[in-house]
């Protein structure tokens, strides 16, 4: 079976577009009637659902993939682990999942780019929820140790409080852009005068 076009997009680090390149390759195998379950990349599918937030695709492919593959491919039963911990909203156990299995060589990248990307969202979660945290917390949601999480939250801007162990959050400020289109002016002028007069 042909998976080049799952791997040139794994190569180009275009992660964002794996589950979509490898749904269209499913479908068009399953349609061509080739018996493809046993060289299917399922841990790279399950893991590129996840990539762009889709666990109910991830959910709907784990429940489609045969128990011998689920049982014979630790890999496999790994990257569902993640997914489980996704679905629970289980912080902390994303990040031991992630870090619980030794990743073959083809899977790495795309784990270290979702693991990257978790911590971003976990941050802006952070960010957005507290004004004051503790570092312990902090760490638990970052997936990371109390010495990292401080050094990470330091660099954004945070301040720590040594007596209490918290972290005040620092809010980034939200920058909004008006656009002047010159059409909506325009209209607005005409309706204003038309109010007036």
């Amino acid at each position: 079976m042909d998976f080049s076009s799952v791997k040139a997009t794994l190569d180009s680090k275009s992660y964002e577009k794996v589950a979509d390149v490898c749904d269209n390759l499913m479908l068009q195998v399953a349609a061509d009637g080739i018996a493809y379950q046993d060289d299917w990349p399922y841990a790279i599918h399950l893991l590129s659902h996840y990539y762009v937030h889709d666990i109910n695709s991830a959910r709907f492919l784990w429940k489609s993939i045969p128990s011998s593959i689920k049982e014979s491919q630790p890999e496999v039963a790994a990257v569902w682990k993640i997914g489980q911990k996704l679905w629970l909203r289980d912080y902390a156990g994303v990040h031991e999942a992630i870090r619980g299995f030794d990743w073959s060589q083809d899977v790495q990248g795309l784990v270290a780019a979702f693991s990257e990307l978790y911590t971003k969202e976990m941050f802006q979660l952070l960010l957005s929820a507290y004004s004051t945290i503790s570092i312990k917390d902090t760490a638990l949601f970052l997936g990371m140790n109390e010495d990292d999480a401080t050094n990470y939250v330091l660099q954004q801007g945070w301040t720590v409080d040594p007596a209490s162990r918290m972290f005040i959050v620092k809010k980034q400020p939200v920058v909004t852009e008006q656009k002047l289109d010159h059409s909506k002016l325009q209209r607005l002028t005409e309706y204003v005068f038309h109010l007036e007069h």
